[in-house]
């Protein structure tokens, strides 16, 4: 019910409003527009009549334009001032990054930008390793290591010097 009348009374308040609007643009129209008499005038004054209109449309335009400039200044100005504030307080408002998927080729063409046409094989830089090479290599190794076992692990040195030690 309260509702209700909070909304009617609000429509009412919109009519007002509007009905206001309405009588205020007529009185300023009444006050700087004077109402024109067009009978019987000559082409003369019909044409000095039209330049006068002509003159004031323009001086209209620049003022408009002067204060639309100012406007647009001193909203910049209050930008900048919301900004400082922000900096002085500290308080930034970091937006949430979201993760992109990208193929390499994709991210050099967004990085290069679209004129290069940049393929990137990323295993044609790779060490080409043939299979008899490295199994030969381990055969030998393992020989080697159990042949040499001491010598590897340094317990020959060891030895001696427990050795001479003991005696």
């Amino acid at each position: 019910m309260l509702k209700s009348l909070m909304l009617a009374r609000a429509a009412e308040a919109l009519e007002k409003e509007k009905v206001d609007r309405q009588n205020d643009k007529q009185n300023f129209m009444v006050e700087h527009v004077p109402e024109m008499s067009l009978s019987g005038v000559n082409l003369q004054k019909l044409m000095e009549l039209c330049r006068e209109m002509h003159t004031k449309s323009e001086q209209v335009d620049e003022e408009r334009y002067d204060i639309e400039y100012k406007v647009l200044k001193s909203n910049k100005e209050i930008e900048d001032l919301n900004q400082k504030i922000f900096d002085l307080k500290g308080k930034f408002k970091r937006p949430q990054l979201k993760r992109v998927r990208m193929s390499a080729d994709a991210m050099l063409r967004a990085l290069l930008g679209s004129k290069h046409k940049v393929s990137m094989d990323l295993r044609a830089n790779l060490k080409s390793v043939k299979k008899e090479d490295s199994d030969k290599e381990k055969h030998a190794e393992v020989g080697d290591w159990r042949k040499n076992i001491e010598a590897m692990s340094g317990m020959e040195g060891r030895k001696k010097r427990f050795d001479t030690a003991n005696q």
